[in-house]
C-alpha cells in the first residue's frame, strides 16, 4: 500500500511539472498553429540553467533565469521564421540543434550536472511551517501544483488581454490580423517566447526536483507534451481558453499515471512506452482524417448498394 501511495504521489508531482510543457505546446501548437520543435532543447536549457544557478547557491533565482533562457531560445526560432523566411519546422530544428552546444556550455561543457548536497526550491520549501509532518510529506506536490496552476492562471488572464487576443487571432488568420494593423511578426515572437519560457520553467522545476540534468533529458519531450495535450482535450474538451489550460494539466497527470501503472505492473515494457506514446499521438492527430475517410467510404458503399437495387 505504501509503495502504491508513493508511486501515485510521484505521478502527481511529475504530472504537474510536465504539464508546463503541454501548456507551452497548447500556446504554440493549438493557439499559434506553429509546430515548434525548439521544445526539446528549451527543456534541457531550462533544466541546465536551473541546476547550474542552483549549484551556485541561488535556487530561487534559477527559476526566472531558466524562463529567460527559454524565452531567448523561442526568440531565435521566431526570428528565423519571421525575419529570415525559414519555415517554422526547420526554424525549430535549427534552433534545437544549436541549443545542444548552448546546453553543454550551461553545464560547464559536461554532458550532465547534479545538485548533490545543494539547497533547491523544494528543500527550502520543506523547512516552512515548522516542519509539520503533512507539509514535509506533501510539500513537493503542493509546490509543483502551485507553480503550474499559477502559470495556467496567468496564461489564461494574458490570453484575455488585447495582446493575447491578437496572438489568438494570428493563429486563426494571419492575413486578417495584418489587415487589422497588427504585426503578426510581433505576435508570433511574443507567443513563441512565452511558450519556450514555459518549457524552460518546466525544465527548471524538474531539474531541481530530480537534482540532476543530462543532455538526453529532453529527448521526445515534444511527443510527450502532445500526448498530454491530446489526452487532456479528449477528457476535458477544447472549447474555451480556460478549458484548454485545465485540459493540459489533467492530460499530463493522466499520462503520468499511465506511465506509473505501466512501470508498476510491467504490462508493457517501459522501454516501449515512448513508442506507444508516439503511436497514440499520431493516431489522435490523424483522427479527423481517419474519421472523414471512414465516412466517405461508408457513403460510397451506401451509394453502391442503392445503385445495385
Amino acid at each position: 500500500m505504501g509503495s502504491i501511495l508513493l508511486i501515485s504521489q510521484t505521478a502527481l508531482e511529475l504530472g504537474f511539472q510536465y504539464a508546463l510543457v503541454a501548456m507551452a505546446l497548447f500556446l504554440s501548437y493549438r493557439i499559434l498553429d506553429i509546430a515548434d520543435l525548439t521544445t526539446d532543447g528549451s527543456f534541457v536549457l531550462g533544466a541546465a540553467v536551473s541546476v547550474t544557478v542552483t549549484a551556485a547557491g541561488h535556487p530561487v533565482l534559477a527559476i526566472p533565469a531558466a524562463m529567460l533562457a527559454g524565452a531567448c531560445a523561442g526568440f531565435v526560432t521566431a526570428f528565423l521564421q519571421t525575419r529570415m523566411g525559414v519555415p517554422s519546422i526547420l526554424a525549430g530544428i535549427i534552433t534545437n540543434t544549436g541549443l545542444y552546444t548552448v546546453n553543454l556550455m550551461a553545464m560547464g561543457w559536461k554532458s550532465s550536472a547534479s545538485l548533490m548536497k545543494k539547497d533547491t526550491v523544494f528543500s527550502l520549501a520543506k523547512g516552512l511551517f515548522g516542519g509539520a509532518s503533512f507539509w514535509v510529506q506533501w510539500h513537493e506536490l503542493i509546490l509543483s501544483a502551485a507553480v503550474t496552476i499559477l502559470a495556467g492562471v496567468l496564461l489564461y488572464l494574458f490570453l484575455g488581454t488585447r495582446l493575447g487576443l491578437s496572438i489568438r487571432a494570428t493563429g486563426d488568420n494571419r492575413d486578417m490580423v495584418r489587415a487589422s494593423s497588427v504585426n503578426p511578426t510581433f505576435t508570433i515572437t511574443v507567443g513563441l517566447c512565452m511558450a519556450n519560457a514555459l518549457t524552460g520553467l518546466s525544465g527548471a522545476v524538474v531539474g531541481q526536483y530530480q537534482r540532476t540534468v543530462d543532455m538526453g533529458s529532453g529527448t521526445g519531450i515534444v511527443v510527450i507534451g502532445l500526448a498530454c495535450l491530446i489526452i487532456g482535450e479528449t477528457v476535458v474538451g477544447r472549447r474555451g481558453m480556460g478549458r484548454g489550460v485545465i485540459a493540459v494539466m489533467v492530460g499530463s497527470v493522466i499520462y503520468r499515471f499511465i506511465y506509473a501503472i505501466v512501470f508498476y505492473t510491467k504490462v508493457v515494457p517501459v522501454d516501449c512506452l515512448k513508442l506507444l506514446t508516439a503511436a497514440v499521438v499520431a493516431l489522435a492527430i490523424a483522427a479527423p482524417t481517419i474519421k472523414a475517410g471512414a465516412g466517405f467510404h461508408k457513403r460510397k458503399l451506401a451509394a453502391l448498394r442503392k445503385g445495385d437495387r
